[in-house]
Formats: structure tokens, C-alpha cells, sequence
């Protein structure tokens, strides 16, 4: 075994120590595996009060392409599954966590895309929106695509269509999310989808989402935060 392997070997027996250590204090642990990781560095990782990202737990992979990160989390909450394989990038997949256990299994070679995740109410509600939004999402990709066109054969009249179409679609989304928001009242998803996924709706909207969540999600961390959002924006 050469020095490097025993010092690779040894770091991972500190970790696994350390996290065995930590198990009495956690109440959350996500099972996952990177199907073709060999080597690399896994985080465990929440947002911050400010816009800095906090490491939860990390693991060192030397070959096992399954592993488990735990933490503590007092609700529902969106963590982050960081990967670093030494290539000059970071790699996230974000998701749902509830108290409890998780699973979320993933390739290398498509490591966002190909993510599976289960466990939690909230994370089933998050991918049933966004399956909805991908297609939009394409619908928008294909609009684009068609503008460029027009624009290269200066096609005025085209562009203009486009550009309405494109409105439209920008509204539908927008209506399809606060929709959404409002027959999920009851869940830390529409707090959630109101903050990051339309705040520059019509502050209407946002207050209608407010008003109508349920009354302990409205003492969830998400719906505390859409709260002073709504407090504190400016005034149209």
C-alpha cells in the first residue's frame, strides 16, 4: 500500500468514526450511491443564513460507490448532495429532507440529471413540480430556438410572434406555480415555490399563497422567510 492509500484509508476511518459518533444526535441520514464514482468527496450541505453554503457531513470515496451522510434538521429543509472529483467543478443536487431517511441513488456521468430521490412527502411534491416545469421549460428551449432563426433571417414578423408566445408561456408558468402553491397549502413545497420560484409574480399572488397556507406552515423556516419577504419588498 503505498503512502498515499494508507493516508487516503486512514482520513476515511476518521470520518467513519466520527460520523458513527454523531449517530445519537442526528435524526436524518441520507442513504445514496454514485454509480461509477472511484474517488472523490461527498457533502452533506444547507444554505446558510446569508448566501454561504454550510457543510452537514462529508465522506472521503476510495472505491465504495455507497455511502450515508447524517445531520440534524428541526423540519423539512432543502440540503444539498455535493460531489468533488477533483476536476475543477462542483456538482450539486438539491432536495427535500424530512427527519427520517432518504435515499437518492445517481450515476457520475450524469450526476444531476440521473438522480432518484425518495423519502420525504416534500421531495415527491418538488419532482411532481418539476416534471410539469420541464416541459415548459422545453417549450421555452424550442421558442428560443425558433427566435434565433428569425432573427438570423430577419424575419420581423416572426420574432414578434415569437416574443408574444413566449409571454404567454412565461404566464402560464407563473399561474401552473402559484396553482400548485395553492393546493399544497398544507406543505413546506408552497412557501418554498413562492419564494424561489416566482417572487417577481404579482405580489397579489404571493400573498394569496401566504394567506391561504396552513397555520404551522406558516411557522415553518419557509414560511417565516415568504412572511418577511413579503414584509420587507419594496413597494410596487
Amino acid at each position: 500500500m503505498t503512502k498515499t492509500s494508507k493516508l487516503l484509508s486512514l482520513i476515511a476511518i476518521i470520518l467513519l468514526n466520527v460520523s458513527c459518533g454523531k449517530d445519537k444526535d442526528t435524526n436524518f441520514t441520507l442513504n445514496a450511491s454514485i454509480k461509477g464514482l472511484k474517488k472523490g468527496i461527498v457533502y452533506l450541505q444547507k444554505n446558510g443564513d446569508s448566501t454561504d453554503i454550510i457543510d452537514l457531513d462529508s465522506m472521503i470515496i476510495t472505491g465504495q460507490p455507497d455511502f450515508s451522510l447524517r445531520t440534524n434538521i428541526e423540519e423539512p429543509l432543502l440540503l444539498y448532495l455535493k460531489l468533488h472529483k477533483n476536476d475543477n467543478e462542483e456538482h450539486y443536487i438539491p432536495f427535500f429532507a424530512d427527519k427520517g431517511e432518504m435515499t437518492l441513488h445517481t450515476t457520475l456521468k450524469n450526476f444531476n440529471f440521473d438522480a432518484e430521490i425518495s423519502g420525504s412527502k416534500q421531495q415527491a411534491l418538488l419532482d411532481e413540480y418539476l416534471e410539469i416545469m420541464g416541459k415548459y421549460n422545453d417549450k421555452n428551449l424550442d421558442i428560443i430556438e425558433a427566435s434565433l432563426l428569425a432573427q438570423k433571417e430577419n424575419d420581423s414578423i416572426a420574432v414578434d410572434s415569437l416574443t408574444k408566445v413566449s409571454e404567454t408561456l412565461l404566464k402560464r408558468k407563473y399561474s401552473f406555480t402559484i396553482q400548485f402553491a395553492l393546493n399544497h397549502k398544507d406543505s413546506e413545497i408552497a412557501p418554498y415555490l413562492a419564494l424561489y420560484e416566482i417572487p417577481s409574480a404579482n405580489p397579489r399572488y404571493i400573498d394569496s399563497v401566504y394567506n391561504g397556507l396552513d397555520t404551522n406552515i406558516k411557522k415553518s423556516f419557509y414560511g417565516i422567510k415568504l412572511r418577511e419577504y413579503i414584509e420587507n419588498r419594496p413597494i410596487r
